[in-house]
This record gives structure tokens, sequence and C-alpha cells, in this order.
């Protein structure tokens, strides 16, 4: 079988290219994604944009999913919030269904859902907040790291466990990523960024920054819309993957 690998991106971040109909970074990743994490409110974005991006994924046949997130737009998302897990279940099926009701009124629909930044982080290992949003996401797939909390309870109740790798990140010896703050976290080079990609396509691992293969049997790979060059880097990708026979579609269409 010809291997494949689906590409997504978070979009609908940030709000001005949307609202005054700039051809912004978010449209020129549309143009090579597959599948559109789109902010839902809680660390990003507002019912405008969330619009304006499932209307162009729409038209380019890119998959809309939920990425869902701790309600902290003052940090972005990136800060963990001790929420109790019933509170944690509600929040993340307010996202969903916010986003969901968008969706359909622009002609797409959520295919899955992807937590943001330290609500990703926690679900790795907090169990009780990785119950929460599984309890949240009613049946749909969802993403996350190999051999993550998440991905293990989506599993038990018989849901789809995507296993996700990242472009553009370093990562660790135990397959976690190397954190922001630290050296090696982020790369930015596009050619090293292309063939670290289709090698994980190709052999399912990655290297680390320690230099030992990590295996990652990743179903798809993101390539994050805040990295130096992100369009540059998707561009460079994709043209990878298709120089070397990989067809690039969505995980959930």
């Amino acid at each position: 079988m010809a291997a494949r690998i689906d590409l997504n991106c978070d979009l609908g971040e940030e709000l001005d290219p949307w609202l005054d109909g700039v051809d912004g970074l978010d449209t020129l990743l549309l143009d090579v994604v597959t599948s559109a994490n789109v902010a839902c409110g809680f660390h990003a974005g507002d019912e405008r944009v969330m619009a304006a991006v499932c209307r162009a994924a729409a038209r380019r046949g890119v998959s809309v999913g939920a990425h869902v997130s701790y309600l902290d737009r003052e940090h972005f998302g990136r800060r963990f919030l001790d929420v109790p897990v019933d509170v944690l279940q509600v929040q993340v099926s307010q996202q969903i269904e916010l986003l969901q009701a968008i969706a359909l009124r622009e002609g797409t629909r959520v295919a899955y859902v992807k937590p943001h930044g330290a609500l990703y982080n926690t679900v790795v290992h907090h169990e009780a907040h990785a119950r929460a949003v599984v309890a949240a996401i009613a049946g749909l797939p969802v993403l996350g790291l190999p051999g993550s909390a998440v991905l293990a309870e989506a599993d038990r109740h018989g849901l789809r466990a995507v296993i996700e790798a990242f472009a553009d990140r370093g990562y660790r010896s135990d397959g976690t990523l190397v954190p922001r703050s630290q050296p090696g976290a982020v790369i930015t080079d596009a050619a090293e960024v292309a063939s670290r990609v289709v090698r994980l396509v190709q052999e399912g691992v990655v290297r680390a920054i320690d230099g030992t293969d990590v295996v990652v049997p990743a179903e798809s790979v993101c390539v994050h819309s805040d990295t130096a060059g992100a369009a540059r880097l998707a561009r460079s990708v994709r043209a990878a993957l298709a120089a070397d026979g990989v067809s690039v579609l969505p995980f959930a269409a």
C-alpha cells in the first residue's frame, strides 16, 4: 500500500487578516494542509473568524477540527488550569458544539478534535483531564501524542485515537516535545523539516535531540502556523512528500 499522511495546522488564532479580508498566513496554509485545527474562542479566535476559516476550508476540501483549550485567552491557552473534571468536560463540549454549528452553516462539519497548548500537553499524563476531554468529544476522533492518556482513554471507549507528529518541533528521547523554553524546541530550516517528515512517513521514526530515533507511527503531521516561515515550511513538506510518492489526504473527512 502506498504511504499516506495528513497535514494539519492550527488556524483561526489571529483576528485581523480574516476580519479585514486580507490574504493572510492562514489562507496560504489552507492551500497546503489537509486538516485545519480551528481555534474555538477559549484561547483565540471568535465566531466570525471560525466562520471565515470554515468557509475557506470547505472551498478547498480541507477537513475541520475543533482546537479546544482551557479557558485562557490571556495566556493563549498555554497555562495549565486545575479545572474540575465536570467543568472541563462542559467547556470542551461548548467549544465543539459552537464550532459544529458554525461549520454546518459554512458547508462543512467538525470531523475531529485536537486539544491546544497546555491542555494538549496535560492530557498526555493527566488521566482525569484526559477523561474529561474524551467524554466531551461526542464520538469524534481525537489527535494526540503516542502513548498519551487521552489516546488511551479514547481507545478504551472505542473512539478513533489518531497519533500526531510535529514537523517543526524537536523531540526528546521519550517521545515528548522539547519545551519551547529550551534550545532545539523549534525547527525552521525547510529542508530539514521536509526530510524529517518524509522519514517519519516512510520509516515511522523521528530523530530526537540526543541523536536517538523515536518511533512515532503518526497518521497526521502538524506544521505550526506560529513557526517562523510556516507557509514556506508547509510547502516544502508537501513538495517533498509528493516527490517521494506519498499521498497527502485528510485522516478524517
